[in-house]
């Protein structure tokens, strides 16, 4: 089961990703999520895309198109995957097909009022690194493992509008993946596991 996620910041796709690999056993693979990790351990890559994110700027093709080849070479993405930010665009999509034969590109659709407002409340666990939101947690703590929670500079109101401006999914993706039949699209609920049930709808008919 090879697929892919799209939908605007804060739609919820890296949460349904999560949910999606683990009924599935499928690897959640998150460009962005790669690139922090790279940033945390001050790798030249790492600092290459900081520069970037810190100005809520998409990283360049290059830089993403190689961390996603080397990601696809590793064994565990034999058996197939699930991809969380990936493409932003024709090129990277174009790129993506290459490489792989897609299953399903699901877009998960959000308006951006509620965007702002989902995402000015996200937060995330410095300990096990679970996206979280203010209503979701325990004592102010993380609700999956108590840890401490802190909200990502990117999450910030008028950063989340500089990103929807700049991180807009071009149409020309959307009608890419139309034209191979493998474009599907569900709205975004309020509640993750109504979210999960419309979108495993989709991945039973594969």
């Amino acid at each position: 089961m090879k697929i892919v996620l799209l939908g605007p910041p804060g739609s919820g796709k890296g949460t349904q990703a999560h949910l999606i690999c683990e009924k599935y056993n499928l690897p959640h693979i998150s460009t962005g999520d790669i690139f922090r990790a790279n940033i945390a351990n001050q790798t030249e890559l790492g600092k290459k895309a900081k520069e970037y994110m810190d100005q809520g700027a998409l990283v360049p093709d290059e830089l993403t198109i190689s961390i996603v080849v080397d990601r696809l070479n590793q064994p565990d993405c034999k058996k197939g995957f699930v991809f969380d930010g990936f493409p932003r665009n024709l090129a990277q999509a174009k790129e993506l097909d290459k490489m792989v034969e897609l299953d399903k590109a699901i877009m998960i659709y959000l308006d951006d009022e509620e965007i702002i407002n989902r995402l000015s409340k996200r937060r995330m666990c410095k300990v096990c690194g679970n996206p979280t939101h203010m209503d979701w947690l325990v004592n102010d703590k993380c609700e999956k493992c108590g840890g401490e929670v802190y909200q990502r500079d990117d999450d910030a109101p008028e950063t989340i509008k500089a990103r929807l401006i700049k991180q807009k999914l071009p149409q020309d993706v959307i009608d890419f993946y139309k034209e191979k039949g493998i474009y599907e699209q569900i709205t975004s609920t309020d509640n993750k596991e109504k979210t999960f049930v419309l979108v495993d709808e989709i991945l039973k008919k594969i």
